[in-house]
Order: structure tokens, then sequence, then C-alpha cells
């Protein structure tokens, strides 16, 4: 199982973001639908898969949940979508390499991250609502307690909470580069996921999902969803572009360094 260096790595991030931000605006829309219900789908699993377990399991049914939700970004990454988490740490790398300009980091934001939020809307009203799988007896406890501790953290801790959540996505897609292959992507990608959920860090386009879910079955308000993902972005934005995007840039690049491996990597 080959696998490349950091500062290889670093070559084909940058370069993944700049191909990213030449999609076409229906690929955005499409890919990034496409991430945001794969992410939720992931989610959906963690709680059906955690709802039944018997209270004295404790910590270990957040692991079991944690063991299931990377389903989630597996997709994203092998089967192909577009996820706003991510785009924090690779397209603002190619922004960093000063191959493409800050315009187009941040219409690739918004499109993708509108894109997502309606994945996500789609998967709790149809799936979660509809079909009832967010909405029968523990399941309906489950997502609800889910949302509520989403929730009720203030908005510092939100912050910081998405922080944390996407230091680890964005290692997990860092890892993935580095593999060539299926098997060493899905473990680089199950390890730093199953860490972010069984902690109970706070990623904005999961949280998309739980609390709609939760509002659809008539718990909480559009303003609580409002007052809760936007410091989640803020943190992931931190999270992506600096805790990995920034310090790996300037650890591991060089303008003819970063020019040769992007070379490679193309």
């Amino acid at each position: 199982m080959s696998f490349h260096k950091p500062a290889d790595i670093a070559g084909i991030a940058i370069e993944a973001g700049v191909q990213k931000t030449k999609l076409s605006l229906s690929q955005l829309l499409m890919l990034g639908f496409l991430g945001g219900a794969f992410i939720s789908i992931g989610f959906l699993l963690d709680i059906r898969v955690i709802a039944n377990l018997p209270a004295e399991w404790g910590s270990l049914a957040n692991f079991l949940g944690g063991a299931v939700f990377p389903v989630g970004l597996m997709l994203v990454v092998l089967a192909g979508g577009e996820l706003i988490t991510g785009n924090m740490m690779s397209v603002t790398m190619a922004y960093y390499a000063r191959r493409i300009s800050l315009t187009r980091v941040l219409n690739n934001w918004v499109w993708i991250t509108l894109a997502n939020l309606a994945g996500a809307l789609f998967v709790a009203f149809f799936f979660g609502h509809v079909v009832g799988l967010t909405e029968s007896g523990p399941y309906l406890a489950k997502t609800v307690a889910i949302a509520q501790s989403k929730i009720q953290e203030s908005f510092v801790q939100t912050l910081v909470s998405g922080i944390g959540c996407n230091w680890l996505v964005c290692l997990a897609i860092w890892i993935s580069y580095g593999a060539n292959d299926v098997a060493g992507k899905i473990a680089g990608i199950w390890f730093p996921i199953m860490a972010f959920v069984a902690i109970g860090f706070q990623h904005v386009v999961a949280n998309m999902f739980v609390i709609p879910a939760a509002i659809f079955a008539g718990h909480f308000t559009w303003i609580d969803f409002a007052g809760n993902v936007i410091p989640t972005f803020i943190g992931n934005v931190i999270g992506g572009a600096l805790f990995v995007g920034f310090i790996y840039f300037a650890s591991f690049t060089k303008v003819g360094r970063t020019e040769a491996v992007i070379k490679k990597a193309s």
C-alpha cells in the first residue's frame, strides 16, 4: 500500500483545490448536493445504529456511531462529491499558492455550502420525516437529543468545537490524498472521522441534517438552526483553512517545490 509524503500531499491538495474552482455551476450544485446527502446518510446510519443501545453502554455507543458515520465521507471522496469542509482546506491551499483568486475561493464556498444544505435537507425531510427514519420511537429521541446537544452549546463553545471537527475532517482528506489505492483512502478517512464523531465535535454539514431532522419532527426552530450553523461554519473554516491548510502549506511548500510536485501530481 503505497503513499505520498506530506510534502507531496501538499502539491496534490493544491492541485485538487484548483480543479474544484474550475467546476461549472451545474457541477458545483450537483456534486455539492451529493456531498451534503452523503454526509447526512452517514449521520442517519449513526442514529439508526446507536438509538436502541442500552444506556449502560455509555461512551461505547459514541464509538459505534463514530465507526459507521465515516461512510459519508468515503462516498464523497471515492464515489464523487463536493463538501464545503474539505474545500476549506484544499481550495484555500490553492489560494495560498497563488493559483486562484480570493473571488474564486468565495464563489466555490458559497455554492458548495448552499448545495450541501440542499442535500442535507433532502435526506432530513424525505428519509427522516417522510419515511420516518428519524421520527419513530428511540430514533426520534436520539435525533432530538443529538440536535439538543448541538444547539445548547454557547457561540464560543460551538466555534471551538467546529475547529476541532474540521481539523480532523481535513486530516482525513489530507491522508486520503496521500494514499494511492481505495483501501488506503478508506483507512485514512475512517480513523479521523471516527474520532471527531465519537468526541462530539460540530460539523456544519452534519448539523445541517440533524437539526432540521429534529425541526421537521416538531422540535426546535430555524432560529436555533441558524444560531448553531453560523459559529460552526466559522470554526470549521479555522480548523480547515488554518490548522491544516495554512500550517501544512507553510511547512511543506516552497514556490519551486510546489510547482514540481503539482506537475508530478497532474
